[in-house]
């Protein structure tokens, strides 16, 4: 598939379905509708509440104008441009990502090259992949949870020393050959580099997806 800016808005059923497979992902409560997007309550010190939207709303602008604690983020799907339009000057915008999709089957696992080793987990989070290098040191690593409507991939990362070795590519696969709906679409949100390697491998940009925050101190 191209990798394409989309031309539509993003579906506020498929940020939900990402969102809630996240959340279990993590152990975080799932998100509820707040300000016509929805809220995640985090409960860390560095980010007690998420505010995701699917698109620039009221809700939005109002608490972008109403909130001054550090610790809140704000995320749109949309650009960054946009984002800094609607909210005070006192947000700062984050380094951007982007949420994608893949429809279909990503295909049979690709096994970790010689001298590594691949473990998939399971609990009450969903998946976990592992790859081990031949020092016992976690090299790359990646989770998923799959609900009804998607299969959420998360935390995807591969240590500098261990990349473009194809461990990504391995952990990526053996996450995806867990779903058990084909109806559960394949679903992430991407960092700028993490976007450039999951389009050679045919997901397409849904969105960008940006952030705010106000700065602590």
């Amino acid at each position: 598939m191209p990798d394409n800016l989309p031309s539509e808005p993003v579906d506020p059923q498929l940020l939900k379905a990402w969102l809630v497979g996240r959340s279990i992902s993590r152990g975080l409560p799932p998100p509820v509708p707040d300000h016509c997007g929805w809220r995640v309550d985090v409960g860390l010190p560095t980010e007690a509440t998420r505010y995701v939207f699917a698109g620039v709303t009221p809700g939005l602008k109002r608490l972008g104008e109403n909130i001054d604690a550090p610790s809140v983020f704000l995320k749109l799907c949309g650009s960054d441009a946009e984002l800094r339009d609607v909210l005070p000057a006192r947000w700062e915008i984050q380094r951007g990502a982007h949420l994608m999709t893949f429809d279909g089957d990503l295909g049979a696992p690709r096994p970790p090259p010689p001298g590594y080793e691949l473990e998939v987990t399971f609990d009450e989070r969903g998946i976990a992949a592992r790859v081990h290098a031949a020092n016992g040191e976690i090299a790359a690593s990646g989770f998923a949870a799959e609900t009804p409507e998607a299969f959420v991939y998360d935390r995807i990362a591969t240590e500098p020393a261990h990349q473009r070795r194809g461990l990504g590519l391995a952990v990526m696969t053996a996450l995806g050959s867990q779903r058990r709906s084909a109806a559960a679409r394949h679903v992430l949100v991407a960092t700028p580099e993490g976007r450039a390697l999951y389009a050679a491998l045919g997901w397409t940009v849904r969105s960008p997806f940006a952030t705010a925050v106000i700065p602590d101190g």
